[in-house]
This record gives structure tokens, sequence and C-alpha cells, in this order.
């Protein structure tokens, strides 16, 4: 193997060992989103064709649960400026 399908290995088995997402692979691993995204969609595929639909139940799973994910941080969002709101309101 060398230096590519490396990377591209390490990608797949980070996000299948966390279930992360692909941000959460490159932030953890200083890559490039755009990069990671390619290496396990498509590079992948032909480097190591059981660890690709591995990774892509990973993926899956992520996509499907995304607009969950995103009405939770709106959600968590306004509960902290409420929560700001009503400590300034208490200390007058």
């Amino acid at each position: 193997m060398n230096w590519l399908e490396n990377r591209i290995c390490e990608e797949a088995a980070y996000i299948v060992e966390h279930k992360a997402t692909v941000r959460d692979a490159a932030k953890a691993l200083c890559i490039g989103k755009s990069t990671v995204h390619k290496d396990v969609t498509e590079r992948l595929k032909t480097i190591h064709p059981a660890l690709y639909r591995s990774v892509r139940e990973v993926l899956n799973t992520n996509k499907a649960e995304r607009h969950l994910r995103g009405g939770q941080a709106t959600h968590d969002k306004y509960a902290t400026l409420r929560q700001r709101a009503g400590d300034v309101t208490a200390d007058r």
C-alpha cells in the first residue's frame, strides 16, 4: 500500500469506528472535508470494497439523521440565547 491508500483506509476506519461524519473525520485527521469525502466515496471502492460498504452504511445513516441534528443544533442555540437573556434580566 502506498501513502494515499493508507490515508484513505485510515479515514474510512475512523468513520466506521466512531460512526463519524465526513466533517468529524476531516477535523480529527486534519484533512479537508472534500478530500475525505472523495476518498471514502470514490477511491475507497477500488482499494477496499468491504471497508467501503461499512463506510457507506455509516454515511447513509448520517445522511438520514442529518435533519434531526440540524433541528437539535437550532434548539440548543435558542435555548442558550434564552438562558443568557434570563441571566441578564436576573442581574437587573
